[in-house]
This record gives C-alpha cells, structure tokens and sequence, in this order.
C-alpha cells in the first residue's frame, strides 16, 4: 500500500487463484489507488509484463530466476531461496515479509539512488540464453548436417513410425 502512495508507481497484482487469498487480497487492496489486481497471467503475457517492470517484489522461484535475466530488479518476500546464486550476486535481494525494509529498499531502486542494492548487469548464473542454438549446432556439427539436410533427414515421430 504505501509503495502504491508513490505518483509514479503503479502496482500490478496477479492474484493467485485460491478463493482464500483471493478474498484477503482483495479485501486489503482493492480500492487502493495504483493498485491494479490482475488474474494470474498465461507466461507469454506475464513476461511481457516483467519486461515492462522497474521492480518485482515477489515470493516466486521461477520469477526469481526469470527477473533478473530480463533486466529487472526483484526483491523477494522470504527469508531463504532455493536459488542462492541470485542473491550472491546481488541480482536479488531476500527481505522476508518486512513492510518497512520493502518499501525502503524499493523506494532505493525505484529512485536510482547512489549504492543501489540491486546489481542488474551481472552475469546470470543460469547462462546466456544461448543454450538451444549451441546444442544445433554440436549435433550439425557431429552429423555433419547443414539447415536444408536436417529438415529432409530428422526422422520425425510420423516418420520413425512407419
């Protein structure tokens, strides 16, 4: 609520599904300015969403991951992560349930203050992205295949079944 006070921000709220945080959700934010409560979003759209975003606050292990890989700053509601390596270097911050750490430590990223605590260029533990176009490659290497003999050779599951 109170990151919502801010004139330039607008809070984006995919509420989960279960009527019980529904219900919660709503009955605490619903009415509140810059506050938009949104259904839970198909992963086309809520990455569109997350390329969009100055800040992800977020409990989230996938998003924990996915965030920083677009660019953006997340800073994560719980007290420990399963994806360590985020937050060794700096690409996410752990601030538990903490109301006031929340909104000083996003009122610091959303300001761009000097000693920012969220480092957004570091180099993504998880890879570069490039993964996919490496394995084609190895296996037209190692089949000594170009683009035209893989879409004419491959046997495709209609084909390797007769």
């Amino acid at each position: 609520k109170q990151l919502a006070q801010r004139s330039d921000v607008a809070v984006i709220f995919p509420v989960h599904r279960n009527p019980n945080v529904r219900d919660q959700v709503f009955a605490q934010l619903e009415t509140t300015p810059n506050v938009h409560l949104i259904e839970p979003q198909d992963y086309v759209s809520f990455v569109y969403l997350m390329t969009q975003a100055s800040l992800i606050i977020t409990d989230s292990g996938g998003i924990q991951e996915e965030a920083p890989s677009l660019g953006v700053p997340v800073l994560v509601s719980r007290t420990l992560t399963e994806r360590p390596e985020m937050t060794d270097l700096g690409m996410v911050k752990l601030v538990d349930n903490d109301a006031d750490r929340i909104v000083e430590l996003a009122s610091r990223i959303l300001d761009n203050k000097p000693g920012n605590v969220i480092t957004r260029c570091a180099k993504n533990p998880y890879g570069d992205g490039m993964a996919a176009d490496r394995i084609r490659d190895v296996i037209r290497e190692s089949y000594g295949l170009i683009e035209r003999d893989l879409a004419q050779n491959l046997p495709y599951p209609s084909q390797a079944t007769g």
